[in-house]
Order: C-alpha cells, then sequence, then structure tokens
C-alpha cells in the first residue's frame, strides 16, 4: 500500500510541475491547494530537497521549486526516494536485496517468482511515466 508521504509527496510534486516559471512556491500554498498538514508537508519536501529534486529559497518570496524538468524526473526516483524499495519483498529488489530467512531456494520459491512479476511490472510503469505525465493527465 502507498504512505501517505508518497502520496502527498507525488501531489506536491505535481503542484509546483505545474506552475508556470521556475519561481519558488511557499509551503503553505502548497498545503493549502493540496489539503496536506504543513508539518508533515514539511518533512516530505525536506526529504525531496536532500535528495536533488527540489530547491528551496528562503525569506520573502521564498518556498520550494523543481531542480530539473518534469519531464526529467521519473516515478521510479520519486517511489524510492520516498517509499524505499519498489519491490514487496526484500528478495526480488534490486536496490536493497536481501535474502528471505525462510526460503532455502529462491529459484524454487513461488513467492520469488510472483513477486519478481510484480516487480518487473511495477518498474515499467514507474520507469515509462514522469512528473510531467502526471501532469498531463
Amino acid at each position: 500500500m502507498l504512505s501517505k508521504k508518497t502520496k502527498y509527496g507525488i501531489k506536491a510534486l505535481t503542484f509546483l510541475a505545474k506552475q508556470e516559471g521556475k519561481s519558488p512556491v511557499a509551503i503553505a500554498t502548497i498545503s493549502k491547494s493540496e489539503n496536506i498538514s504543513l508539518k508533515f508537508l514539511e518533512s516530505i519536501l525536506l526529504t525531496l530537497r536532500k535528495n536533488g529534486i527540489l530547491g528551496s529559497k528562503k525569506g520573502k518570496g521564498g518556498g520550494y521549486y523543481l531542480l530539473k524538468e518534469a519531464t526529467e524526473i521519473p516515478m521510479t526516483t520519486v517511489m524510492r526516494i520516498l517509499e524505499g524499495p519498489i519491490s514487496m519483498v526484500p528478495c526480488v529488489s534490486l536496490n536493497f536485496y536481501e535474502k528471505c530467512d525462510d526460503c532455502p531456494d529462491e529459484n524454487a520459491c513461488s513467492v520469488h517468482s510472483l513477486m519478481t512479476k510484480v516487480r518487473d511490472n511495477t518498474l515499467e510503469i514507474f520507469r515509462n511515466t514522469s512528473l510531467a505525465d502526471l501532469c498531463n493527465r
């Protein structure tokens, strides 16, 4: 299940991507427009800033803005920053692999086989969806 952190992060990024120009947008504006708690949104936007998706400007006229074009921000990047591993079980994760303690043979494991298919299809969607695609829907 998608966490509220990731859901709100995507909503905030989409809001920023739809803004004209590269002017910073006040966090209160995003919070009010997208109905997201200000404190929770601050934490989310800080995470995105620390990971190179957003820039920020302090003071009057300050706020957050995208550092890249929306077409250059794939959902794989956003999901991994906010949600962590994309795969549902660690034994099929490409970036966060861990062997399952209860599984003697991954190649014979039906769960591993199924979750590999789920991961591959999910990655296909995320890789082929940019922030710009979300704005155009």
